[in-house]
């Protein structure tokens, strides 16, 4: 009993050892530490989302924009561009430089003023002043001042000290202002102007049409004009006698500051005469600019004021010059414009060159010195958005010669005219002293179909190659057209599933580029496209596959006799079912219904042979196809968005998932090698009568579908697959080596299994019409299936999923070509697909290749079982590849070789295809436990790290228990690897491959925008980017090295000049002038004002500002002294439990010593003595 009880107990040992993971050390040496990790933002791209204002500095040339969600971007020349942001979600209001000093002012939407240095490349808020009792509505800063005019609702202007952040004691109050007769509120100050050539006069704006003149040194109002209609703005002439106004009317009225009373030109540049001989009403001009010229006529400028008349007219600019009058008009609404003078002094001729118009979605520079007024080209990347981006791809490290081939390809279609020859006026700044040592490429795919290519190698953003797809396809038809055409097919129901059409069909969602091969896919909902690219001009015919990848439950209609005796598939399928979104059957069975089932895609591909020029032509598309259930009450219905691609280039094939299924194509044979709905691919992966599947799905096959009977199949049943050659998979699932190739001849093992399949539809058409041997994804199915089987697991991923609708839509969310080892006791490599689930399976599927040359060209691939799956918590989001020492194996992928035509293409498809034989992994001294690969799988909850060929898992960790993980990959790193993670919580972590012990954990992006998590990803050398807005893309880096040599990538802003002089004055004007003297603002506005209204704003510190760095260097102090003080403290207290500690022991000496002299003194004592 003994001896079997320690049997037993040896046997349960060695089982909790092979089942427990292994901890132990594999033998790797991982060289990234916790220092090498630093997150922080490089470069934003793109325009401004939501812009509001926007303001020049005539001396150092630079533009800065403000947005609505508080960024600020300061622009120079081409690749000077600097991102900074006010923190809150507050909009820019107004910008405001300090010319020539290297700083701006900018105006907030929450009432606070900040003080901006940007002398240093990153710039700093300084100072910030925030008013409390009064919004701000509009400020002014005079040349060479540091008094900041502000004006507020409620009537009132304030003076502010730029350098110190203090209001003055001195405030223009309305009731001051206006006329004593006056009832009523002027309304808000809504534009502030100092006079040119007197200082001292200072021009007030109200809302409501009133303007007062005020004398700051008698502080009284020296004139006041009572306008008839609203005020939007006022300017100056040069000679500051005279000044414009723009109205909401679209009227311009000039006043002369002698006469007060009526204005001395009224005009309504763009009213036209209506049929009653009264004016038409015009929209509001809401900016005018008055500037002089020396040698002609000066120039007006304005915004708006277009005729009502002719709705939807286009916003535009308005440049009058003399009796000339030029309307331009622009593609979207105008925000703001700023025109470039040559000097920045107000009373001197202003010799306007330029206007920089900032649009809704674009940055528009005119030229005015040109004729006809012509464009600037704009260099920076501002027409990211040109059509909206939903998609974007990011890969640094790619190989050198891909940008120069982009180039080449795009630059002869990048040639536009109608642009001006001048320089581009914004070219403030200097470049920054390094540069990245490698290529980077952006890839954005767009709602219109497009894709472009950008250079992201620099600070600035390059457009190379833009491809239009939508010649793919045949023009789509209107939403409101297709739905009439099918509400004539099959009646007017709320349930049609055209009501859920996609507004842009051929909006591209998914991009994958092999680099080395330079071919293309890319995925809209339900199409896929694959193209090659070709240096020259080709006339290209594009092949299309249909797909149906679908997924019904039809457990209860397995019993009927019906079902048995008329729904027995056979072999010679000709068509695709497809109903709903979860379904994978493919059949011909036999039915008296002699109608064909009506077949619909979303997108159409184009016949015929079309001219493409250099550049991307496409290979072969696969589209999904919607079915008409020809049911009552029941319309088309979507077959599911496709979720996930992948190809490789030596393989020759490409594998794409949607939310029902998998399908695997060969694009060199273009034919469909499986296609099965995703808990198929259990029962397909399976070795035995049961299935994998986790939750017990059963036996799927379409509901209540009768299909036409075309001679290829009987009434009676299905012709035996016993002696028929299939082209695609392997069909026995008790196949004694799954792993070995196949024989060419597929039995069935059991004749109660019946044959389920799913092809192409093309191919299909093809087998029929005797084009070859017939093509498509086999595999074998139970006729009946136990649900409870205790053999499978059966627990759901969340506490949500209580029933098998829960967790019967399974999607393909991740797809991995590799060679890698598929069974424990496996000695080869050989070439696999990776699929990974929704509900966190790892499903791996076996293909056999053939050999090389015309072999590959003819014979099929077979896709056969392995028998191997994994489980992890959440949804799959990356598979990846290590070696024995813990180094990234790269996807195997085939040179780019020029193809001229397709003759060609095949003989180098010949030459150049790669032996796809097993492979012997290399032995090394570092091999952990026998094993020669790691495979890093990370879902959205964990991560786990499992060794190969044994599938122990020795590493694993959870990355997150109450959010989950949106955006995971396995990059490189200064020569080694890790596992980069973005989590929904806003954190970016990083973990050690193959240990996956933490390296980063920092919080840095909250996901509060589903954009993010759609284009947010990693690439080498620790770069990510994502889409933080509409327009922009920010580039961020997690490495400390880049994080390091950022300051010496950016560009300076600020560069040293002389100010122009100011303009020297005849002798008449000075004589006539005298009466004018200079202003003494400091002296005026300074303590002698007393000090500013108690409670009106409040001061903040900002981190560039030196009593912040003090106070963060005093509050560093005061911890290291609290710091010293502890540690003080805990030694006195250590030197007093030693005394303690000392004497406890001299007194347990004495008492020893004691109580031994007593023994003793006991111990010799006689009896008698006692």
């Amino acid at each position: 009993m003994s001896k079997m009880k320690k049997t037993l107990n040896r046997v349960l040992t060695k089982f909790e050892q092979l089942k427990a993971p292994l901890n132990a050390d594999c033998g790797v040496e991982e060289t990234l530490r916790t220092d090498h990790f630093q997150v922080s933002k490089t470069v934003r791209y793109g325009f401004p989302y939501e812009p509001t204002s926007v303001a020049f500095d005539p001396v150092q040339h630079l533009l800065a924009i403000g947005t609505k969600s508080g960024s600020l971007r300061i622009l120079g020349r081409p690749g000077v561009d600097i991102h900074c942001s006010h923190g809150p979600e507050v909009a820019v209001i107004q910008i405001l430089f300090l010319i020539n000093e290297g700083a701006l002012v900018s105006v907030c939407s929450d009432d606070s003023i900040h003080l901006w240095n940007f002398r240093q490349k990153r710039p700093e808020i300084v100072h910030t002043l925030k008013f409390q009792r009064e919004r701000i509505t509009y400020c002014h800063l005079p040349f060479q001042s540091k008094w900041l005019y502000v004006g507020t609702e409620r009537g009132n202007v304030h003076m502010a000290n730029i350098e110190t952040f203090t209001l003055s004691g001195y405030v223009i109050n309305w009731n001051k202002a206006i006329e004593l007769s006056r009832k009523t509120h002027p309304g808000p100050v809504i534009s502030l102007t100092d006079c040119p050539i007197d200082p001292n006069k200072l021009l007030i704006g109200f809302e409501t049409g009133t303007i007062v003149l005020w004398d700051l040194k008698s502080k009284t109002a020296e004139c006041r004009f009572n306008l008839p209609e609203a005020l939007r703005s006022v300017s100056w002439h040069h000679e500051g006698k005279q000044f414009m106004c723009s109205h909401t009317d679209g009227s311009l009225t000039t006043y002369n500051i002698k006469q007060p009373q009526k204005p001395v030109s009224v005009m309504m540049p763009h009213a036209q005469m209506g049929k009653d001989g009264k004016l038409n009403p015009c929209k509001p001009i809401t900016k005018v600019e008055w500037k002089s010229v020396k040698n002609g006529e000066p120039l007006v400028i304005f915004s708006g004021g277009m005729s009502y008349d002719r709705a939807g007219r286009t916003p535009s600019i308005t440049v009058m010059n003399g009796k000339s009058t030029t309307a331009l008009e622009m593609e979207h609404n105008i925000v703001d414009f700023v025109v470039l003078c040559e000097t920045p002094w107000q009373n001197d001729f202003q010799e306007p060159y330029a206007i920089v118009v900032l649009l809704q979605y674009d940055l528009v520079v005119v030229d005015l010195t040109s004729p006809n007024y012509p464009c600037f080209e704009n260099p920076y990347p501002m027409d990211i958005h040109e059509s909206p981006v939903t998609a974007c791809q990011y890969y640094a490290n790619c190989p050198p010669d891909l940008i120069p081939a982009f180039y080449s390809v795009g630059s002869s279609r990048q040639k536009r005219s109608g642009f001006s020859e001048k320089s581009w006026p914004i070219n403030g700044g200097e470049w920054g002293t390094s540069t990245c040592s490698y290529p980077e490429i952006f890839i954005t795919g767009h709602a219109d179909g497009s894709i472009k290519f950008w250079d992201a190698s620099s600070v600035t953003l390059q457009v190379l190659y833009k491809l239009k797809t939508a010649k793919i396809f045949e023009k789509p038809k209107k939403r409101e057209e297709s739905r009439s055409e099918n509400r004539d097919s099959v009646g007017d129901n709320q349930k049609n599933g055209l009501e859920a059409l996609d507004p842009d069909p051929l909006a591209v969602y998914l991009i994958h580029l092999c680099t080395e091969s330079r071919i293309l896919c890319f995925a809209g909902a339900t199409h896929l496209v694959l193209c090659r690219f070709s240096k020259q001009e080709l006339n290209v015919e594009v092949q299309s596959l249909e797909f149906s990848i679908i997924y019904h439950d039809i457990l209860d209609d397995m019993e009927s006799p019906d079902i048995d005796n008329h729904y027995r598939p056979s072999l010679g399928v000709v068509g695709q079912i497809q109903s709903g979104s979860r379904e994978s059957y493919s059949s011909n069975a036999s039915d008296h219904s002699t109608t064909k089932n009506e077949m619909w895609t979303a997108v159409k591909v184009r016949t015929g042979s079309r001219k493409y020029s250099a550049g991307y032509y496409p290979d072969l598309v696969c589209v999904l196809q919607w079915l008409d259930n020809k049911e009552p009450g029941e319309g088309k219905e979507h077959p599911g968005n496709i979720t996930f691609i992948s190809m490789n280039s030596s393989y020759g094939l490409l594998a794409f998932g949607n939310e029902s299924g998998l399908a695997i194509v060969d694009y060199v044979q273009r034919t469909c090698l499986l296609n099965l709905g995703t808990p198929d691919l259990y029962v397909f992966n399976s070795y035995t009568e049961g299935s994998m599947d986790p939750y017990n799905r059963g036996p799927r096959s379409p509901r209540n579908k009768r299909f036409p009977t075309d001679g290829s199949g009987t009434e009676d049943g299905a012709r035996s697959p016993t002696n028929d050659q299939i082209n695609g998979v392997c069909i026995s699932p008790t196949c004694s080596k799954p792993r070995r190739p196949p024989p060419p001849e597929l039995r069935r093992s059991k004749p109660n299994r019946r044959l389920q399949k799913a092809q192409s539809a093309a191919s299909i058409e093809e087998a029929n019409n005797g084009g070859g041997s017939f093509s498509g994804g086999v595999f074998l199915k139970p006729e009946s299936c136990d649900r409870n089987d205790t053999s499978s697991f059966s627990r759901s991923r969340s506490s949500s999923m209580s029933s098998l609708d829960n967790v019967s839509k399974e999607a393909i969310q991740s797809l991995v070509f590799s060679d890698s080892y598929t069974g424990k006791t496996d000695n080869f490599t050989c070439p696999c697909l990776w699929v990974g689930t929704s509900l966190g399976s790892v499903i791996v599927i076996v293909l056999n290749l053939p050999p090389p040359g015309q072999q590959r060209l003819d014979q099929p691939v077979i896709v056969s079982p392995s028998g191997t799956m994994f489980r992890l918590k959440g949804a799959i989001l990356t598979m990846s590849f290590l070696d024995c020492n813990g180094v990234l194996i790269p996807s195997v992928s085939e040179p780019w070789r020029e193809n001229p035509n397709k003759e060609k293409e095949k003989q180098t498809y010949r030459q150049n295809t790669v032996s796809q034989k097993p492979k012997i992994s290399p032995t090394s001294s570092t091999e952990y436990n026998g094993d020669k690969q790691f495979v890093v799988i990370c879902s959205e909850k964990q991560a786990r790290v499992i060794s190969l060929p044994s599938q122990q898992c020795p590493y694993k960790t959870r990355i997150t228990e109450s959010s989950f993980v949106v955006r995971a990959d396995v990059v490189t790193m200064r020569d080694s690897v890790c596992l980069a993670c973005y989590v929904a919580n806003g954190r970016i972590m990083a973990f050690s491959l193959p240990s996956l012990k933490p390296l980063l954990d920092i919080d840095f992006l909250p996901l509060n925008d589903v954009r993010i998590a759609r284009t947010f990803c990693f690439s080498s050398n620790g770069h990510a980017s994502y889409l933080c807005s509409a327009t922009e893309i920010q580039k961020i880096t997690f490495s400390a090295d880049m994080s390091d040599n950022l300051n010496e990538m950016l560009g300076e802003l600020f560069k040293p000049c002389e100010t122009p002089e100011a303009p020297k004055q005849g002798f008449f004007k000075n004589w006539f002038s005298a009466g004018h003297s200079t202003l003494d603002r400091e002296e005026l506005f300074g303590e002698a004002s007393g000090k500013g209204p108690r409670g009106l704003a409040t001061k903040l510190q900002g981190r560039g500002s030196m009593q912040y760095v003090q106070n963060q260097a005093s509050s560093g102090t005061s911890e290291v002294a609290k710091a010293h003080k502890a540690f003080i403290e805990r030694g006195e207290k250590l030197g007093e439990l030693g005394e303690r500690s000392e004497m406890m022991r001299d007194h347990a000496e004495n008492f020893a010593s004691d109580s031994r002299a007593l023994m003793l003194k006991y111990k010799n004592k006689k009896w008698y003595q006692w």
